[in-house]
C-alpha cells in the first residue's frame, strides 16, 4: 500500500493507480456496507484514522482493515460515495500530496555511508583518498550523521527556496524507513519489526560553509534552512519493498546525475537504528534516511585553485530535480529565488 498525505485538511489515503483514495472513508463505508455498522465514520477514525501518526500507530490491524476497505471499494462497492456522501477518490493530480511526515517525527539522516561518494568527498574535503579500501575505512570510523529539524518537510511538486547564505547548493537522493514502533535500546536485527514503511528524502545541502567557533558542523547549519529537506511522494507498507535493496535515481534537468541501489550501503539501517536508540527513546513515525551515493555536485565537480568547487553542477533557482524509485515512485522539487 502506498500511503499518502494529500488535500487541506492532511488526511491519509492510498495511490490507487492514478488516484487518492481516501483510507478512513473509504474504510467507513466497509464498514457500513459490509457489517451494518451504525456509527461507521467514528468507527472508521478509531480503526484507520485519517492522521498518519495515529495510522502508523495503529500497526498491523489498521493496514489490514485499509486493505480490505480498498478491496470493498474495487470489487463490492455500491458506488464512490461515503456513507455520509463524502467524496473518496480523487484524482491524484487533482489533489495537493505533503510530504507524507508524521506529526512531530524526528528524522536521522546517515553521512557518508557509501563508498564511491565518501571516496570522492574525501579527496574534495582532504585533499587525499582514502588508504585502503574506502568501505573499510568508513566501517572502522563508526556511524555519525545529523538531525533534519524543520518543522515541514516539502513534498511532491515542491518548491525549494534558494538560501541567501549559499552559492552551492547540492542535491542527495536516498531511501529512508519510517519506524512503527516505540523503543530504546534496540539492536540492529530488531530493524524489520520496527519499520513501518519506506520512503524517498531529499537532502538538500548547503556545500562549502564555514563559520566561527564550531564550523560547518555548528548546529549542523549546512543541512538546516527552510525547505532543506523534501519526503516522498509515499510511504510503501507492506509490498515487499526491502529498504536494503532499492533502486533509486536523480535528475536535474533531466540529466541524471545519481543511480544507485541501497544494497551498497556500508552500515545498515539495522546499525543506525541500535546506534541512535541507545538510552534514547525513539518513536513511531520517527525517520532514518540511509544516506547517498555518489554523483552529487559536491564529489563530481572539479576543484578550483582557491579549493572550492566549480559551481557548474549545483543548483541554482530554475533548476527541476526529479528522484525516482520504481518501488516508491517520483519526487519532484523545484529551485526557486527565496521571496524578500
Amino acid at each position: 500500500m502506498k500511503i499518502v498525505v494529500y488535500g487541506p485538511y492532511k488526511r491519509t489515503g492510498a495511490l490507487v493507480d492514478a488516484n487518492v483514495v481516501d483510507l478512513s472513508y473509504a474504510t467507513a463505508k466497509y464498514l457500513h456496507e459490509k457489517n451494518g455498522e451504525t456509527s461507521p465514520v467514528e468507527m472508521a477514525e478509531a480503526l484507520v484514522p485519517s492522521n498518519l501518526l495515529r495510522l502508523i500507530e495503529g500497526g498491523q490491524r489498521a493496514i489490514d482493515t485499509a486493505q480490505k476497505a480498498l478491496d470493498h471499494l474495487s470489487t463490492q462497492a455500491q458506488n464512490k460515495t461515503g456513507p455520509r456522501g463524502e467524496r473518496l477518490v480523487y484524482g491524484a493530480s487533482e489533489v495537493w500530496l505533503h510530504a507524507p511526515r508524521p506529526d512531530n517525527a524526528r528524522t536521522a539522516c546517515a553521512g557518508g555511508n557509501f563508498a564511491d561518494h565518501a571516496a570522492a568527498m574525501a579527496i574534495k574535503m582532504r585533499g587525499k583518498p582514502y588508504e585502503g579500501d574506502p568501505a573499510e575505512a568508513i566501517r572502522k570510523a563508526g556511524v555519525w550523521g545529523f538531525w533534519k529539524l524543520q518543522r515541514e518537510f516539502n513534498g511532491p511538486d515542491g518548491e525549494l527556496p534558494y538560501p541567501e547564505r549559499c552559492n552551492r547548493l547540492d542535491y542527495e537522493a536516498e531511501i529512508a524507513v519510517v519506524l512503527g514502533k516505540q523503543g530504546v535500546d534496540l539492536k540492529q536485527g530488531q530493524i524489520k519489526e520496527y519499520v513501518w514503511g519506506v520512503t524517498m528524502l531529499a537532502d538538500w545541502s548547503i556545500r562549502g560553509w564555514n563559520e566561527p567557533g564550531g564550523g560547518s558542523l555548528n548546529f549542523a547549519i549546512p543541512k538546516n534552512f527552510d525547505g532543506s529537506t523534501s519526503l516522498g511522494p509515499c510511504i510503501v507498507v507492506g509490498e515487499g519493498v526491502d529498504p536494503s535493496n532499492t533502486d533509486i535515481e536523480l535528475s536535474v534537468n533531466g540529466e541524471r546525475r545519481q543511480k544507485y541501489n541501497t544494497k551498497d550501503m556500508v552500515l545498515t539501517f539495522g546499525e543506525y537504528l541500535q546506534y541512535l536508540s541507545r538510552d534514547f527513546t525513539l518513536y513511531p513515525g520517527d525517520i532514518i534516511s540511509g544516506g547517498t551515493a555518489a554523483g552529487t555536485a559536491a564529489d563530481s565537480s572539479a576543484l578550483l585553485p582557491d579549493k572550492t568547487s566549480a559551481p557548474e553542477r549545483f543548483l541554482k533557482p530554475g533548476d527541476v530535480v526529479e528522484m525516482k524509485s520504481p518501488a516508491i515512485g517520483t519526487l519532484k522539487t523545484r529551485v526557486v529565488a527565496k521571496k524578500k
